[in-house]
């Protein structure tokens, strides 16, 4: 199967007079419709790495290709164009806007370019939180949302651009064991009727042990 994410010879190194590396030589191929998960204590660099992957951060030296094409010497214009259309986030923090209730939440990756949306986007919007279980409180304000609720928003958001690949930074880091379970199942559910790539930090064994492969990383080297 087909690499969609590949790193090669990737190395990053934050600081100028103090210089601190924080990954070593990493090679990484992800395929296409792959369920992965990437485990390894604080400060290992599994944040540095899925910033690289998703393109938020450059690496210091090394290759990043996303379907094949060549991203660590793009523009930021153009490193946005692909964030936007090809890439979903799911972060610990949801950084869902409170102002706002769920449904616009959903919708706000599709207006950043687009101020207006037609009928066709609302609906699609509302499938989004009906396929993660939260079509009764679309328009509830999000502070009215338990946590696993809103970070049910952010999945649906993510999904909201048709991305082919879903990051996520320890989505259930902020939830209890059930809603733990319930989110992974909603990953797994988008990732087999999608084929969505998904690559996933994660402190919880039960939900790396389930995932189709475990990449781990130990002091800015991976394995796995």
């Amino acid at each position: 199967m087909a690499s969609i994410i590949e790193l090669k010879d990737i190395n990053k190194i934050y600081g100028r007079r103090v210089k601190t590396q924080v990954l070593h030589n990493v090679n990484l191929a992800i395929e296409e419709g792959s369920f992965n998960s990437i485990i390894g204590a604080s400060g290992s660099g599994k944040t540095t790495l899925l910033n690289i992957i998703g393109i938020l951060d450059k690496p210091s030296n090394g290759q990043v290709f996303i379907e094949g094409n060549r991203t660590d010497k793009m523009s930021r214009r153009a490193l946005a164009s692909i964030r936007n259309k090809k890439i979903g986030f799911v972060f610990q923090f949801h950084y869902l806007l409170p102002e706002f209730n769920a449904l616009e939440n959903v919708l706000m990756p599709y207006t950043i370019k687009r101020f207006f949306h037609g009928r066709k986007t609302r609906q699609k919007a509302e499938d989004l939180l009906d396929l993660v279980g939260l079509s009764k409180v679309k328009k509830n304000k999000i502070y009215d949302l338990s946590g696993g609720q809103q970070q049910r928003v952010a999945i649906a958001r993510a999904l909201m651009n048709n991305p082919k690949i879903i990051l996520a930074d320890e989505p259930t880091g902020n939830l209890d064991s059930n809603s733990s379970e319930e989110i992974y199942k909603i990953f797994r559910d988008i990732n087999k009727e999608f084929r969505t790539t998904f690559v996933v930090i994660t402190h919880d064994e039960r939900i790396a042990n389930k995932t189709d492969r475990i990449i781990e990383i130990k002091d800015g080297v991976v394995s796995g």
